[in-house]
């Protein structure tokens, strides 16, 4: 048994085929199911039944495949700390993060990590919806946060750091505020709702939590949003850290809507796995695996 074949094995399934995987891993056709076949051979059963078009798991397969994928874990792993290891200091690194998470979880890492290595250049941003995803699998990001959302689960490391809850809300004089009782869609439609334009362009768009049929205005970020429902001029989801003032004062109202209910998300550490980590990446990366899971308030 090699690491190589429970590569195309993994390449196979995550494929849904033999020609798939072989153009995943840049390899011909024929050298995947060799070595498929010779696993098999070694190992006495059949990975794949083969009666279909796509090939699927054996019962035998699944098993054998759900152990595989924790080893190829752990190779990762191994490799990510190698490349650590023989590694040079960054002249920069690039974060972007989610602008519905606040930057308290991380700050403390990255305040560290910036004293420990003063060389290094490390630059910070906030992008908005698919923004972050678009800049990591751009090139121009070396770590985001975000959640999970459009992500290539098997192109990506991830570790989570953080969850948030973005609740629709309104402020006291919208007419939706005026009563309680769960709002229905058809009348929400009849109100303006504000969003916040992405940052990822078009190809890692992200419109969740979008009322259609109703009018919409389109902010930046999130303070433009707040000032926009504050002002009383439509009503929209914020995260929870952005607004416990004002939920507190009774500046803004949580509305129950239909189709439209507070949304929790869990927020994660994502960086590619074909992109090596040096010293201070490696050393964020662990630092973002030790601390505990926090919850942005």
């Amino acid at each position: 048994m090699t690491l190589d074949q429970l590569v195309a094995l993994d390449a196979i399934v995550a494929a849904g085929t033999f020609r798939g995987a072989a153009d995943r891993l840049h390899k011909a056709q024929s050298a995947i199911s060799h070595q498929i076949k010779k696993l098999e051979g070694e190992l006495g059963f059949d990975l794949f039944l083969r009666d279909a078009y796509r090939p699927r798991l054996s019962p035998e397969g699944e098993v054998f495949f759900r152990e595989a994928t924790r080893v190829l874990e752990q190779v990762h792993g191994l490799k990510a700390v190698a490349s650590g290891l023989r590694s040079e200091q960054e002249a920069m690194i690039s974060v972007a993060m989610t602008a519905t998470m606040s930057l308290d979880p991380i700050l403390g890492i990255m305040g560290d990590v910036g004293r420990a290595f003063p060389g290094t250049h490390i630059t910070l941003v906030s992008e908005m919806m698919g923004g972050p995803l678009a800049r990591l699998m751009e090139g121009d990001a070396d770590l985001i946060i975000a959640g999970l959302d459009g992500v290539p689960i098997d192109e990506v490391e991830t570790l989570p750091v953080s969850s948030i809850t973005i609740r629709p809300v309104a402020s006291p004089g919208f007419p939706a505020a005026g009563r309680p009782g769960v709002r229905s869609r058809r009348e929400m439609q009849s109100y303006t709702q504000v969003i916040v334009s992405g940052t990822g362009g078009k190809d890692y768009d992200q419109s969740r939590d979008l009322l259609s049929g109703g009018q919409r205005w389109t902010v930046s970020d999130f303070e433009a949003k707040k000032s926009v429902i504050l002002a009383g001029l439509g009503w929209g989801g914020i995260p929870e850290h952005l607004m416990i003032e004002e939920l507190a004062t009774g500046a803004l109202i949580p509305l129950a809507v239909e189709g439209y209910p507070p949304r929790h998300t869990e927020i994660f550490a994502i960086r590619r796995r074909d992109r090596p980590m040096g010293t201070v990446m490696s050393s964020i990366w662990r630092r973002l695996a030790e601390e505990p899971v926090q919850t942005a308030q």
